[in-house]
């Protein structure tokens, strides 16, 4: 079954056709704009967004064009409104609920990171398969929460209304998970394990591995470290060695 690529619940984006590519930045421009009201600027030129975000300032424009956003010439874009703009086309002017599933490494890290809920997302709950974990505290302060039993995984679901399950569990158990988020009625997952899920078409799936982000920056870096004058071409057999530049035959 056909996998979609955004994370966002169904929502305005999705309905007013913005491209993936736009919605992918989107979350970039408002983490952008959110540390430039932080530091009290009122307006920002789309060179200094784009700069600040990694993209050319013609990307930039059209991605906001989308909004229905294009600034104000010799002026450039009010900080406060385009944030809010983008909150809303993102669908963060509400809180969405979010159960993480696996509470290992990886699930207690995401549990403590303090930023989801200044980006409108809340950690209604925590699940994990191995009994011995159930009932440990896991969060910061207030905001802790006590792991529940897979078997509780429903109840957790229906009494947080949780809208996106997040999967941080070994591969093996990544499917099974899965299909209960969805049996729950779960339409939006972010999965961390390394395995590509089933899922429905209406269901959305975002998945992030680390291992095979890490594995493409060593192939880069491999790329860097191969200059062009320091490999030389094998000889077929049969036929004399070739040299090249700045290598000797």
């Amino acid at each position: 079954m056909p996998l979609r690529r955004s994370i966002l619940p169904a929502g305005r984006a999705g309905r007013r056709g913005i491209p993936d590519a736009t919605v992918a930045r989107l979350p970039v421009y408002h983490r952008v704009l959110g540390s430039l009201a932080e530091h009290a600027v009122a307006t920002v030129s789309s060179d200094e967004l784009a700069a600040a975000s990694g993209v050319s300032s013609a990307k930039l424009r059209k991605d906001l064009s989308h909004l229905g956003s294009y600034g104000t010439r010799g002026v450039g874009y009010d900080v406060e409104y385009l944030r809010y703009q983008i909150s809303r086309e993102l669908g963060l002017t509400q809180d969405w609920a979010v159960v993480i599933v696996g509470v290992g490494n990886l699930g207690h890290a995401l549990a403590n990171y303090g930023g989801f809920a200044s980006r409108g997302f809340r950690v209604a709950g925590l699940i994990d398969a191995d009994r011995s974990r159930t009932g440990e505290l896991v969060g910061t302060g207030d905001q802790q929460l006590a792991v529940r039993p897979l078997a509780e995984l429903e109840d957790v679901v229906r009494a947080g209304d949780v809208s996106i399950g997040v999967i941080a569990t070994p591969a093996v158990a990544a499917q099974a998970v899965c299909d209960r988020l969805v049996a729950c009625g779960i339409r939006s997952i972010l999965n961390f394990a390394p395995a590509v899920l089933s899922v429905p078409d209406d269901v959305e799936v975002r998945k992030v591995d680390l291992a095979v982000e890490l594995q493409i920056l060593a192939f880069h870096e491999q790329q860097r470290a191969s200059s062009p004058n320091a490999v030389a071409l094998l000889p077929v057999e049969g036929t004399p060695a070739v040299a090249v530049e700045g290598v000797g035959a």
